[in-house]
């Protein structure tokens, strides 16, 4: 089976990479010159594990191929997959789909014999059926069928998501459709994993209500966690008693400084926006996003709060800038808003991440970037974790007392043990634990009309 991957992005590249180990032959169609020889040099132009070895042992085996050439990639294959950007549209919040209908166009004129148009990149509902109308438009003559086939891969663990799913999500009305994208995920369903066919518009709105969904559970346990810093309770308690019920689930648990990445922010705003226009409002989904952004600014505050109150000609240490950890991705990563907004505030910022400074570096100017840990804790009034990469959890304390000025931690991951930093003499901070002494309540002071502005601004 021929396979067509238009976009070589994070989706694209790892849909591709994972393709081609199945033994079809993957053709990912790219514009950027500089990736195009990255690619074919074995070499990703995004971090994410394991990546680079399936790449290098596709490329080698003649399965795994890149292009800026559409034409001959499209006239080839039997599943053309669209895994172009779908971006938040500034002003409304919508996905803004010109790449997806760009690319459209451009395929439509090289589709041969019965090809099958899916759409790998998260759409709003009825994006499958335009860009049905578009292509017999432009190819009424065309043997084409569209489909939906939305991807739920999680930065950091991606191959291990699309190699062993919980579902594989297929939105299809058509026989030949199905059987041809029955053959494509054949060696995921004799492993047992679930191939699900359903309509075109349950597969994109499903894509969307997962991501809105999970969304909600981090708001939840961030709003949980609050409330236990005022009742005495335990948050990291509270979640695994009830993670353990089975109708809740232990994942996504993990209070924090909030969501961001490539998919939730986008998804929840696109649900919203989605919901309105079908006058069908998602109230709940409207107040995640509201506690999301509130939560960056709650946090900024926090760390403020446990500096004693000012930042001012003080040396922040920021362990952390990503979204998450495993990935290098910097997109509404809680770091953009709470860093600019310290900055504001008269704060020094040294900072470490351990694959995040190239991404992160153009977006967050003024921060002098430090190897590791130890070097960015060297005379720092305050050390803050925002991104909970392992290599911190094994910090050595001791080791980061002895070059901190001050003796504050605001661990913004419960990353560190509670008690062991205070046997240090660390005054220190966490996330719905009992005796943290910092506020979580965004404090309406002189700056905060200009905190709101930064965290806006990010946004």
């Amino acid at each position: 089976m021929n396979i067509c991957m238009v976009g070589a992005g994070y989706v694209g590249l790892v849909s591709a990479a994972c393709f081609s180990d199945f033994g079809w032959t993957v053709t990912c169609v790219d514009k950027d010159p500089e990736r195009l020889a990255e690619m074919k040099a074995g070499r990703s132009p995004i971090y994410e594990p394991g990546l680079e070895a399936l790449m290098e042992r596709n490329i080698k085996a003649g399965r795994l191929l890149f292009t800026d050439e559409l034409g001959p990639a499209v006239a080839d294959a039997d599943v053309v997959f669209l895994a172009v950007g779908t971006p938040m549209r500034r002003g409304d919040g919508y996905a803004d789909l010109s790449y997806v209908f760009t690319a459209v166009e451009e395929a439509a004129p090289h589709l041969q014999g019965f090809t099958v148009v899916t759409t790998k990149s998260t759409v709003p509902v009825g994006t499958s059926r335009e860009i049905e109308r578009r292509l017999k438009a432009k190819r009424p003559d065309a043997e084409v069928a569209v489909c939906s086939n939305p991807e739920f891969l999680r930065e950091g663990s991606a191959i291990q998501d699309f190699t062993h799913p919980d579902r594989v999500l297929v939105g299809t009305d058509d026989a030949r459709a199905r059987e041809v994208m029955g053959r494509l995920y054949k060696p995921l369903a004799l492993r047992g994993s679930s191939v699900m066919f359903v309509e075109r518009e349950s597969a994109e709105l499903a894509k969307y209500a997962a991501n809105a969904f999970l969304a909600l559970k981090i708001s939840f346990i961030n709003e949980i966690a609050d409330l236990c810093e005022n009742l005495g309770a335990d948050v990291q308690e509270v979640a695994s008693a009830i993670g353990k019920d089975r109708r809740i689930g232990d994942k996504f648990l993990h209070p924090g400084p909030g969501y961001g990445g490539s998919c939730f922010p986008k998804d929840v705003s696109a649900l919203i926006r989605t919901a309105r226009e079908a006058k069908s409002p998602v109230s709940i989904v409207e107040q995640v996003d509201r506690v999301n952004h509130e939560r960056k600014l709650a946090m900024a505050i926090r760390v403020v709060e446990a500096a004693g109150g000012s930042v001012r000609n003080k040396t922040i240490a920021v362990l952390g800038l990503t979204f998450k950890p495993n990935t290098d991705d910097m997109r509404d990563a809680p770091s953009l808003v709470i860093v600019p907004m310290l900055q504001e505030r008269g704060a020094t910022v040294r900072a470490c991440d351990p694959q995040g400074r190239r991404q992160a570096e153009p977006l967050l100017p003024g921060i002098t970037w430090c190897e590791n840990a130890l070097e960015a804790a060297e005379g720092a009034d305050v050390l803050v974790v925002i991104t909970e990469w392992n290599e911190f959890r094994a910090l050595d304390l001791e080791a980061v007392k002895v070059r901190m000025k001050g003796k504050t931690i605001v661990d913004l991951r419960n990353v560190f043990d509670a008690d062991a930093a205070r046997e240090f003499g660390f005054t220190y901070t966490g996330i719905g634990r009992k005796n943290t002494s910092a506020s979580n309540t965004a404090s309406r002071d002189e700056t905060g009309e200009t905190m709101l502005h930064v965290a806006q601004a990010a946004k």
